[in-house]
């Protein structure tokens, strides 16, 4: 029986009080959560949402009652579904679920767990490897980006192909070596704050209560970001994810400087938004290009993400940037930039046009993934009864 088949004959059903919903269970990159088969949630949103919060455990900080591992990092989920439309191979919804808050919000982007949806796409059968090598055009239904997705499928002994997990590719923020999982991402300009620098400029000055005047470069490649000089803001850009988590007026700084460019880069009022993300940055120390502090956006990431790291590392490439000012060693069309972080670094590839060096056309980076758990995840069904009420429990 085929992945495909298997998982038609295993659809959303009871399970004594529970609602069963067929779940696989994934890390993607340095993130990892929930990954579900669009078809087989609901198709109300709202409703779709109420499953998604009880799925994962919140509004609480914790997710004791749920698969959420209590930081956002770790409360994640990926929605997959088969293309609709030309070109496209696997569309994908990732939602954001904040351990005690009490929303989803599918407004942005999120690249680790990116990395997970042609492995949960082959698992499933969505996508049908032929060959040692599989490649897919992956369309994100957040911001309309599109990334084409590469991962290894090897023949088992009998001939059936798989995702090969095991390998030799290390990130920094995961423990273990895995197979790599090659992400290139296609004009990711303006994904959510419609351009790639917003006001149109490569640095502005924008003023912020009890802080004063800050020099800032808002900028779009896949993520809104916020880059600023960590020392403007009282920090060195070396500081622990703990000893930033724990200094409550600089987290009070970063987010007063947050909603002031929410505001400047056309996105309204972010004080709810998981968006833009603010990144410190400061000279490299370890080889990089430079050294950053990701909030996403009032918790430290213990590395960075990697849409983050794609538009950190895009912003190292425009005269006149914050970013700019400490960045080493940047140079041609096909620039490599090593963004460091807290955990190691991450190197992107940037393809620039010839013609304009401030357009990227395509970013390249590697991730790992790996598929953790299959199987049911259950919520409560007074939050979502879809089986006939003549269907016999599971």
């Amino acid at each position: 029986m085929s992945a495909e088949a298997a998982l038609r004959t295993r659809p959303v059903r009871r399970h004594g009080s529970q609602t069963a919903i067929p779940c696989l269970f994934m890390r993607g990159g340095t993130s990892r959560g929930p990954f579900f088969d669009g078809r087989l949630l609901p198709g109300d949103t709202g409703t779709r949402d109420a499953v998604l919060l009880a799925a994962m455990g919140s509004p609480d900080p914790r997710q004791i009652d749920g698969v959420g591992g209590g930081h956002p990092l770790t409360s994640k989920v990926g929605i997959v579904r088969p293309g609709t439309e030309p070109g496209v191979d696997v569309e994908w919804t990732f939602a954001q679920v904040q351990p005690a808050g009490g929303a989803v919000d599918t407004s942005s982007n999120c690249g680790n767990m990116l990395a997970a949806v042609l492995p949960f796409a082959v698992e499933t059968g969505m996508v049908v490897p032929v060959a040692d090598r599989t490649t897919a055009r992956v369309l994100t239904r957040n911001t309309g980006m599109v990334a084409e997705i590469t991962v290894a499928t090897p023949a088992g002994p009998d001939g059936t192909r798989h995702v090969a997990y095991e390998g030799t590719t290390r990130i920094d923020g995961v423990p273990n070596a895995a197979a790599p999982v090659e992400i290139g991402f296609l004009d990711t300009a303006g994904s959510v704050a419609g351009a790639l620098l917003p006001t149109g400029r490569t640095r502005d000055t924008v003023e912020v209560p009890g802080v004063g005047p800050v020099d800032v470069t808002l900028i779009d490649n896949g993520q809104p970001l916020v880059i600023v000089a960590a020392e403007r803001l009282g920090a060195t850009g070396h500081e622990t994810p703990a000893e930033i988590d724990a200094d409550e007026a600089l987290r009070a700084r970063v987010e007063a400087l947050r909603l002031v460019c929410g505001e400047a880069m056309g996105l309204g009022d972010v004080t709810e938004r998981n968006y833009p993300k603010m990144t410190l940055v400061a000279p490299p120390r370890h080889g990089g290009t430079l050294t950053t502090r990701s909030l996403i956006p009032r918790v430290c990431h213990q590395s960075i993400g990697v849409l983050a790291a794609v538009t950190a590392a895009t912003a190292c490439v425009l005269d006149g940037s914050v970013a700019r000012d400490v960045a080493a060693g940047v140079s041609g069309t096909e620039p490599t930039v090593s963004v460091e972080h807290p955990s190691g670094a991450f190197a992107v590839t940037l393809g620039l046009d010839p013609d304009d060096p401030r357009r990227v056309v395509r970013s390249a980076l590697l991730r790992t993934a790996r598929l953790l758990m299959a199987g049911d995840l259950l919520v409560p069904r007074s939050v979502w009864d879809p089986v006939p009420t003549s269907q016999e429990n599971a």
